[in-house]
């Protein structure tokens, strides 16, 4: 459910004291809208502590969160390739300290560091393997199922993020999910 990369983000702090001009530090406190979507960035994110969460907002104003990420996760990536607007919106749901890099420098790490390189690469390739198998599970699956597998993986999930946010990531109403909630008790 939270997402970490550790391997990568003990990569970036090395990048960090060997390029301090490369990376600003920086502090959101909960509830802060560090990204929102359909707007253009020049900076991506990699989270150094702390937990946000990615969704992307219909035209009805109905929030479907993609991922939650935690420490060494990225965001801003795909708009780098790209050259569109922002995705998703991220939200901080705790206090969070995020690596902040201009699309320039990371260009220049990727072109000329082969580590930081496969990093991204395999970055981008997990979060491709992570939601392709977890929407097909929401979709095949009752709701018990699905928060079930939720409180195995996370038994404090509940504490953690809001039920507004757990019924967002399932993709499920609010009321669905106490309903269920309450079925399980």
């Amino acid at each position: 459910m939270i997402r970490k990369d550790i391997d990568f983000l003990t990569y970036i702090e090395l990048l960090y004291k060997k390029f301090p001009d490369y990376f600003i530090l920086e502090q959101y406190h909960s509830k802060a809208l560090i990204l929102k979507q359909d707007k253009r960035y020049h900076s991506l994110y990699i989270i150094k502590e702390g937990i946000s969460k990615c969704y992307i907002s219909d035209e009805n104003g109905k929030d479907f969160i993609q991922e939650f990420l935690g420490e060494g996760m990225e965001f801003g990536e795909l708009e780098v390739f790209s050259g569109n607007l922002s995705f998703c919106s991220i939200e901080a749901i705790t206090k969070v300290d995020v690596y902040k890099i201009s699309h320039q420098h990371y260009n220049e790490l990727l072109e000329n560091d082969p580590v930081f390189n496969r990093f991204v690469i395999k970055a981008m390739a997990n979060k491709i393997g992570y939601k392709a198998p977890r929407h097909s599970f929401q979709q095949s699956y009752s709701i018990e199922k699905n928060i079930l597998k939720l409180k195995e993986s996370h038994p404090d999930f509940d504490k953690i993020f809001s039920k507004n946010d757990i019924a967002n990531y399932l993709g499920i109403t609010t009321r669905s999910l106490n309903r269920t909630l309450n079925s399980l008790k």
